[in-house]
């Protein structure tokens, strides 16, 4: 790897890293209304990343095609809103290791997918550092009690951790990082009051207390404003396929900062999971290739 992917790599992982601490967060929400934590949070964030812009930051909005922006609206809805909400309707009938497998299929799905949308054959290494990733969260998680329903939301899960990294690919090299990052949260704090509306009224959102404060803020300040643009940073370096490899550390992250909370433990089973995720990472995005050896030439 050169300097620029290994760089690129570090940021993937610091940014699924933190999205992994997210998860013990929203074991701290169960009493807060969804739509308004999810309002509250990405509103929040968008206000943060605006000064981060600078003087003519959004000038690149201006030039996006109507095309662009359908796209854009449809991250913020399926990768963000959507798989928050999944999630959330998942757990009502499953435990949460049954979404949390599913969501670990993610690299395996992105690294055959983005290389079929833009014709050319997928990278060996990748899916084989993928599939690693994927048994790894499994073993990290485990798998528990669910439903049909809770099967079906653990798709959509899964579907919506597959969108944010491949709807992100077409539009994070005109906007930049966190340009992209800024207008995403705008549409789901958006999409996310819409929908508070309709399900909640005019209750979709109240005062948070201070346990229910800390989750927010660091959803908001931690997860979403340095962890959204620490993801696409890394994406525009190294590409959706190897990013999306780094997403096993999700699970790892939540199994390690749960007990931190007293809502879960870290045993046998999580360690052994967590070294599969690394080892999946570490075949998967290049950091076991071997370098060609040096020839001497007259």
């Amino acid at each position: 790897m050169n300097a620029n992917s290994t760089r690129g790599a570090l940021l993937a992982a610091l940014a699924c890293l933190l999205v992994g601490g997210s998860f013990t967060a929203n074991s701290l929400l169960g009493d807060y209304p969804y739509s308004g934590g999810q309002f509250v949070r990405y509103g929040l964030a968008f206000l943060l990343l605006l000064p981060l812009l600078g003087k003519g930051g959004t000038a690149a909005l201006r030039r996006l095609p109507r095309r662009a922006w359908g796209r854009l609206a449809l991250l913020a809805a399926v990768g963000m809103v959507g798989f928050n909400m999944a999630i959330l309707a998942a757990e009502r009938s499953a435990e949460p290791a049954v979404p949390g497998v599913f969501v670990g299929c993610a690299p395996v799905i992105v690294a055959l997918l983005v290389p079929l949308l833009e014709r050319r054959t997928p990278q060996r290494t990748v899916i084989q550092g993928a599939l690693f990733v994927a048994v790894g969260a499994f073993v990290v998680q485990g798998w528990g009690r669910t439903d049909g329903l809770g099967l079906l939301f653990s798709v959509g899960a899964l579907a919506g951790e597959v969108g944010f990294a491949v709807l992100a690919v077409p539009v994070v090299r005109p906007l930049g990082p966190r340009l992209l990052a800024a207008t995403v949260c705008a549409l789901a704090a958006v999409e996310s009051a819409a929908l508070g509306v309709v399900l909640d009224g005019s209750e979709f959102v109240r005062w948070p207390d201070r346990t229910e404060g800390a989750a927010l803020l660091w959803q908001a300040v931690v997860v979403t404003v340095v962890g959204f643009v620490l993801w696409y940073t890394g994406l525009q370096r190294i590409g959706a396929e190897r990013a999306t490899i780094f997403s096993g550390l999700i699970p790892v992250a939540a199994a390690c900062t749960a007990p931190l909370v007293g809502t879960g433990t870290y045993g046998a089973a999580q360690a052994v999971g967590s070294a599969l995720v690394g080892l999946g990472v570490a075949v998967g995005s290049g950091v076991l290739r071997r370098r060609p050896s040096a020839t001497v030439t007259r």
